[in-house]
């Protein structure tokens, strides 16, 4: 057998899928994967049927679907007042992550640095392995998961190429506020450095306050790659639809990686999610919609001995479980999975190096029903 030296030597299955997995054999709720239990809109459904069945079934250009694309800008413009080139700045993509990817790979090669701040989604740090590059590690304050940024500054180097923000934060629920905001402004002052923006649960955010997005700030707009996604928008994670935002250079860097890899993607869903675009509502109400849910599960988790954080944005929330048991949060996981029937994912995950912070991360993004079901089971613990 002819030998492969991996890429990725130590990456093996994510713990969403072993999660998942485990969920399905024990017949567990699972509250770990980020998916909605719930249908999305009848109205998009119907909307991508029609543009199927008018025929727009082949490939759509590289760069997206152009009525899409418009569209898009048109909301960046009522959202973040930018004025953004839709034919040379948006980029539609087979979900968030695949553009997360892109990007990196854009702009990498190999003995670059990127910051990375921990806990961290855990794709982060396998694309910018993959490209020869070095992911250097800022762990987020472990009470509120705010940026530590006299660690970022000190991290810098001259071999800095980029630094990975997440606003809402995946895991935790935190959200940028405006003096991260002017500390950002000040590292690349002091630094010159690309941003990848991961922005996907943009508006999944709670509690009245504003999502500080990357295209509202030009100078930082400058050198950013803003990754969305539609799959979160529109509770339809299965369709991995997204799309990147970024200047003109950039995105052409960006579409020389995408046009050989993905080249285009699902030509009726473009076409429906152009039209549906124009209800506004359908996301400036998401907010909302999801904040009642996280509420509610709170409240029905009132009478269990979990300690849940803050969280202001995202489907997800944390719970310290310190009151319940010393297990290592992995094992305390697995163990709910079987033995409760409750399936989450252990905060460690999203680590380098395993910590123990004794948190659990929920999913909240589901039926209310499934929600209570849930907490009625981890009443017993």
């Amino acid at each position: 057998m002819l030998a492969l030296n991996s890429k990725l030597p130590d990456v093996g299955t994510t713990i969403f899928t072993t999660m998942s997995a485990l969920a399905a054999k024990h017949d567990a709720i699972n509250l770990g994967q980020g998916f909605p239990d719930f249908p999305m809109n009848q109205q998009l459904v119907d909307a991508v049927s029609r543009a199927m069945q008018s025929n727009y079934n082949q490939y759509a250009p590289m760069p997206g679907w152009m009525p899409l694309r418009e569209a898009i800008a048109e909301k960046i413009q009522f959202l973040y007042g930018a004025e953004v080139d839709p034919d040379q700045e948006i980029t539609i993509t087979p979900g968030g992550t695949y553009a997360i990817y892109s990007a990196l790979t854009a702009i990498l090669s190999p003995g670059d640095e990127v910051i990375v701040l921990e806990p961290a989604y855990d794709s982060y740090i396998p694309n910018i392995v993959v490209n020869g590059a070095k992911p250097i590690l800022v762990s987020l304050n472990p009470v509120d998961f705010s940026i530590n940024w006299e660690a970022v500054n000190a991290a810098v180097s001259a071999s800095t190429k980029a630094i990975i923000i997440n606003s809402p934060h995946n895991p935790s629920g935190a959200v940028l506020k405006e003096n991260d905001i002017t500390e950002l402004q000040k590292l690349i002052h002091k630094k010159d450095l690309f941003i990848i923006s991961d922005e996907v649960y943009e508006h999944l955010i709670f509690d009245g306050r504003s999502h500080l997005s990357m295209l509202r700030y030009p100078e930082l707009r400058e050198r950013s790659f803003v990754c969305f996604s539609f799959g979160k928008t529109y509770h339809c994670t299965g369709w991995k639809l997204g799309y990147c935002v970024a200047p003109a250079a950039l995105t052409r860097e960006f579409r020389k990686i995408h046009q050989f890899n993905c080249f285009s993607c699902h030509t009726p869903s473009q076409v429906g999610i152009a039209e549906y675009l124009q209800h506004r509502d359908a996301y400036l109400e998401l907010g909302g919609f999801l904040q009642q849910k996280r509420d509610h599960f709170l409240e029905c988790m009132k009478d269990t001995r979990f300690r849940f954080l803050p969280s202001y944005g995202s489907y997800f929330i944390l719970a310290s479980y310190e009151q319940i048991t010393d297990e290592e949060d992995a094992a305390f996981a697995i163990r709910l999975t079987e033995q409760y029937g409750v399936a989450t994912i252990p905060v460690s995950a999203f680590y380098q190096q395993r910590v123990s912070q004794k948190l659990l991360r929920f999913c909240f993004a589901k039926k209310e029903s499934t929600l209570e079901k849930a907490a009625e089971r981890l009443r017993n613990l």
